[in-house]
This record gives C-alpha cells, sequence and structure tokens, in this order.
C-alpha cells in the first residue's frame, strides 16, 4: 500500500476543519445555508491570517514551503491538540524533505544493551516496539502479559512464515483481544492514532505502509478509523487488561524513544505498589518461570526458581 503524502495532508486538514463549527471559532453565521460541516476553508483562512488561495493550496496538500509561522497559525485556527499539531509539523516535514531523506524504514534489531536493560527489570512488564507496532524484545513479564499475541495466528504471514507479535494485528485480527483489552473500543481507536502518528512521521517505511493495507483490507473496523485521520500522544498512562491467568490487572506505563535507535519504543509497565495489581504481576512471573521451566527453554535454579532476567528466546 503505497502512501500518497498530499492525500494524507488533504485529508487531515479537510477532517479537522469539518469538526470545527463557526460558532466554536469564534465567528458570527448570517443564515442558515451552510453546506459543509464545519468551516469553510475561507473561514479558515481567516482564522489563520493567510489568503483563501494560500489555504486551499496547503489543504490540497501542498505543505511545501511552508513557514512554522504559517503552520503555528494553522494549527490555532484549527484548534489542534499538541498530538495534531506535532503531527501538522511531521507532515510539512516530509513535504520538504529530500527524496534520499525520505527513504527511512523502521529498525529491527534491538541492540543487546537494550535486552540486557528489559532483562534487568524483573518486577514490571516491559518491551521495545517499532513503528509498524511489532514487539521486537520483551522481557519475561512482557511476553507473560502477551502471551496470546504471541502465540496468535496473525503471527503467520499469508505465505506461512513467522514475523514478529504485533498489537495492532492482535487487536483487529485475534477475537481473544476483545477480552484482553477490557475497553477494547478505546485500545482500538489509541492504537489507530498511534499507527497514524507514526506514519507521519514516517510515511515512507514501506513495511508500516503495508501493515495499514492488511489491517484495512481485513478489518472494516480498523479501516473506518484509520479514515478518521486521529492522531496522539502515547508517553504515559494507565491501562487496564484482562489476562487470561490472572484476570483484571491495572498497570501504568511510561514510554521512551530510544535515541539512539529512532523508531524504536521502550515501554515499562509498573504497577502501583501495595495494589492488587502489583501481586497480580507477581503471580504472572510465578506462572511465567513455571511455563518456562516446562517448557525447557531455562534451567531452573535450585528450589525450582528461575534466575532473575531469565528470558525464553523469542519465536
Amino acid at each position: 500500500m503505497a502512501t500518497d503524502h498530499r492525500a494524507e495532508v488533504r485529508d487531515f486538514l479537510a477532517t479537522r476543519r469539518a469538526r470545527i463549527s463557526p460558532e466554536q471559532a469564534g465567528l458570527t453565521v448570517y443564515g442558515g445555508n451552510r453546506r459543509v460541516p464545519g468551516l469553510r476553508r475561507e473561514e479558515v483562512a481567516l482564522l489563520a491570517g493567510v489568503s483563501v488561495d494560500y489555504y486551499t493550496r496547503l489543504e490540497r496538500g501542498n505543505l511545501a514551503g511552508a513557514s512554522d509561522g504559517v503552520l503555528e497559525a494553522l494549527a490555532r485556527a484549527l484548534q489542534l491538540d499538541d498530538a495534531e499539531r506535532d503531527h501538522l509539523l511531521d507532515l510539512a516535514r516530509t513535504a520538504n524533505a529530500s527524496p534520499r531523506a525520505r527513504q527511512r524504514a523502521s529498525r529491527q534489531a534491538v541492540r543487546p544493551s537494550v535486552q540486557f536493560m528489559l532483562d534487568a527489570l524483573t518486577g514490571a512488564p516491559a518491551f521495545v516496539r517499532n513503528a509498524r507496532m511489532d514487539i521486537l524484545a520483551t522481557n519475561r513479564l512482557g511476553r507473560a502479559l502477551y502471551c496470546q499475541m504471541y502465540d496468535g495466528a496473525p503471527r503467520l504471514a499469508p505465505d506461512g512464515t513467522a514475523r514478529p507479535a504485533n498489537s495492532s494485528r492482535f487487536i483487529f485480527l485475534d477475537p481473544r483481544a476483545r477480552d484482553f483489552y477490557p475497553d477494547w473500543n478505546v485500545a482500538a481507536n489509541n492504537n489507530v492514532a498511534i499507527l497514524r502518528t507514526e506514519s507521519g512521521r514516517n510515511p515512507y517505511d514501506k513495511g508500516l505502509a503495508d501493515l495499514v493495507g492488511e489491517l484495512s483490507t481485513r478489518s472494516e473496523e480498523f479501516a473506518a478509523l484509520w479514515a478518521r485521520h486521529n492522531v496522539r500522544r502515547h508517553y504515559s498512562g494507565n491501562k487496564v487488561f484482562r489476562h487470561p491467568v490472572v484476570g483484571e490487572i491495572e498497570l501504568l506505563f511510561e514510554a521512551l524513544s530510544l535515541a539512539e535507535d529512532p523508531g524504536l519504543t521502550f515501554t515499562v509497565y509498573p504497577a502501583v505498589p501495595g495494589s492488587p495489581s502489583e501481586e497480580s504481576l507477581r503471580l504472572l512471573g510465578s506462572w511465567a518461570a513455571t511455563e518456562d521451566a516446562a517448557a525447557g527453554d531455562v534451567t531452573p535454579a535450585p528450589g525450582g526458581a528461575l534466575p532473575d532476567g531469565a528470558l525464553r528466546p523469542e519465536l
């Protein structure tokens, strides 16, 4: 699925314009015969302080040469939130980038030192993902938390070959996801908004474009959410899961970009100390140790315990 950058810009600006009423923008409306939802192009141009012709050019997908001042004025006129503003700037950077600079792809390799960091975290699930929502590496608790994602059929490519565990495929193609996420609609909306944000940062990542094309074809729900052009920041917060072994568990999360590995994100899910979820994580760790020992992936220490940081190898 090839990326049409002009279409991305056009649809993003048009959907943002359509959601704002003249009243919300502080404009006086005369007469009630409006043929478009939200603001007209000339109203956005007025609010942004640019000519109608210039705004029309922008909304047709041509952001080349647009100054930071114009982009900031446009963000204010369209009442963009921080994530949407960042997305607009990402789209503009792509429009102004050289052809060589556009040929970026998400990294797939996780450096040994990053894996060591993961393994050192024994009290909270942790993992590294790329822009395509592939989970490239985990600690033991991370793999245990997402155990269904690791054994699901969506991990098989159409040609039958294995591919990394992927949270987007799990959410939209694996029926178990609707139990794993108690509020599946929130999880689905957030997942698509993250993918849309990543696509704005790196629209020429073929693997990311292929994933979007696959999910758009196989899931009507994904296609409908993708068409909304919603984006979001996803750096911290809390999530609730319904794990098949330990039941409902509420975890905080912190997501950090790896400065040495552009496109990779290091995420940790701690529980609030003293909470029932912290106890659930301990139970999950015990279950994971038992599963690993039964599979023969690691050698139990005396007394049956597994060494701290032991991790079942990736499939």
